[in-house]
């Protein structure tokens, strides 16, 4: 066996700049222009690790993958890619590769990278690296926050571990979840997701672990709870935080027994179920301050996956809301927006609370909202624009305490102006019964914004809203939400 390492790229400069780099390390190097030459050789001889680009005339990156893996399968291959996306990077796990690095690349990562591949341990954690198919995910960016996202989810594939997601809300931890399970031995087997916060306590016991007939009042027969739906698949509990004592510790017993037992029951069952759990929460934080066991957050927390929030990932935002945009605009049967130079660079530089669900709703607000097919800056909800923006060029600002003129309205947020600049342009048309046009509209929003805090939860909405839990149900029938 031959130790040199072997460089495959049609681009004689980064066949340069690794040579260097390697021979300054004291490895041993070799390089082709292209992946048939490299094949040819090992005919002859056998490298001790394989750096290899993705896209190359000829043979690609992928190919020859496949052609080492049946010929060498130990031999750890690194992929390099300037396509850094969530495909490739399955693709390259796929195929066996032992790690894939993104251009431009920190060349200093690449050597060590490397001196881990020619390792012993390093060659047998090649044969351990996995990859998942390419069915869509919906799991979209190229930065290198992503990535090691995409490594994570690729090196558990031949896993059932248990793994904690963590994130704040709305950046996709449930996203990762299925991608989890997709590409995992449990894929034949059902996914189950419970929103551990949005169930009140006296309930959630009955909905995880199911109830006998009788077992209290209402029980009227037996029914499963979601540990015995997702059986031979995966459970996934979302926002695991909010999790109430005691049912931390039954679950604890779950994990610990691998049996549980429904309420009311006597019969233990088996809990055939992969665990992902997902929080925002800081549970360490929680641990120390005794609201959370330690016992159950070191059993959940074998493996853990960060999900960068969207502020960390700038350079994703573009695409994702090209995505939106797209996917708002097929769902709603209308043509497709188009942003702005101007545009794109404000969402990019927004911070985005509420991450890539709040960049989703805000795509779906332009495809509806914005007047013209291209989007300019002065078209993006309010709550991207600058206030003196969407307060509008008129205003002197000199003071919020000055008296306004004649027929104009003191304005003490932007919403307030938006609704005052719809109401006089609908009056200026001559419209009537201007109450009964906006009212609904006006409901419409804070019934879903209560929705969504509440991640569908009816009767929380309706409690966060100050109203009981009948009218909450009539008005989503007269606004046409069921």
């Amino acid at each position: 066996m031959n130790s040199a390492v072997w460089v495959i790229d049609d681009d004689p400069s980064i066949r340069w700049v690794l040579e260097k780099a390697l021979q300054k390390a004291e490895i041993p190097v070799r390089s082709f222009a292209d992946a048939d030459l490299a094949l040819r050789a090992m005919g002859r001889e056998r490298p001790g690790a394989v750096v290899s680009d993705l896209r190359m005339p000829g043979l690609d990156g992928l190919s020859f993958l496949r052609e080492i893996q049946q010929r060498h399968p130990q031999l750890p291959v690194i992929i390099i890619t300037a396509h850094s996306d969530l495909e490739n990077a399955v693709a390259a796990f796929q195929g066996g590769a032992f790690e894939y690095l993104a251009k431009p690349f920190d060349i200093d990562d690449a050597v060590s990278l490397v001196q881990r591949a020619l390792t012993v341990e390093g060659q047998q954690a090649a044969q351990e690296e996995s990859g998942f198919d390419r069915r869509d995910t919906e799991i979209i960016g190229e930065s290198p926050a992503m990535q090691e996202v995409y490594r994570a989810i690729g090196r558990l594939s031949r896993s059932s571990i248990n793994v904690l997601i963590l994130g704040e809300s709305g950046s996709g931890k449930e996203l990762v979840a299925r991608a989890l399970h997709r590409h995992s031995p449990r894929v034949d087997g059902p996914f189950v997701a419970i929103n551990t916060a949005a169930i009140p306590a006296e309930l959630l016991e009955s909905e995880l672990f199911g109830h006998e007939k009788g077992a209290f009042t209402g029980a009227v027969q037996a029914r499963k709870g979601r540990f015995e739906q997702a059986a031979g698949g995966t459970l996934f509990l979302d926002e695991i935080g909010d999790m109430p004592a005691a049912l931390q510790t039954r679950l604890l017993r779950v994990l610990s027994d691998g049996t549980y037992y429904r309420v009311g029951g006597h019969a233990p069952i088996r809990a055939d179920v992969r665990i992902l759990a997902a929080t925002h929460q800081d549970l360490q934080a929680k641990v120390r301050d005794g609201s959370f066991r330690e016992d159950l957050y070191h059993r959940l927390n074998v493996i853990s996956i960060h999900i960068p929030p969207l502020r960390e990932r700038r350079s994703d935002i573009p695409r994702l809301a090209r995505f939106f945009l797209h996917r708002a605009a097929e769902s709603l049967g209308v043509e497709g927006k188009t942003l702005s130079p101007e545009a794109e660079a404000r969402m990019a530089a927004w911070s985005w609370p509420g991450n890539v669900r709040q960049l989703e709703n805000s795509c779906r607000w332009i495809t509806v909202m914005a007047p013209s097919q291209r989007v300019e800056l002065s078209d993006l909800p309010p709550e991207l624009l600058p206030a003196e923006s969407v307060r509008g060029q008129g205003d002197s600002r000199e003071s919020d305490s000055a008296t306004p003129d004649a027929g104009e309205m003191p304005v003490s947020g932007d919403w307030r102006s938006l609704l005052h600049q719809e109401a006089a342009a609908r009056l200026q048309d001559g419209d009537n019964a201007l109450l009964d046009a906006l009212l609904p509209d006006f409901e419409r929003v804070l019934l879903q914004a209560a929705l969504d805090a509440s991640h569908g939860h009816k009767q929380l909405a309706a409690e966060r809203l100050g109203w009981g839990r009948n009218t909450i149900a009539r008005k989503m029938r007269s606004l046409g939400m069921e």
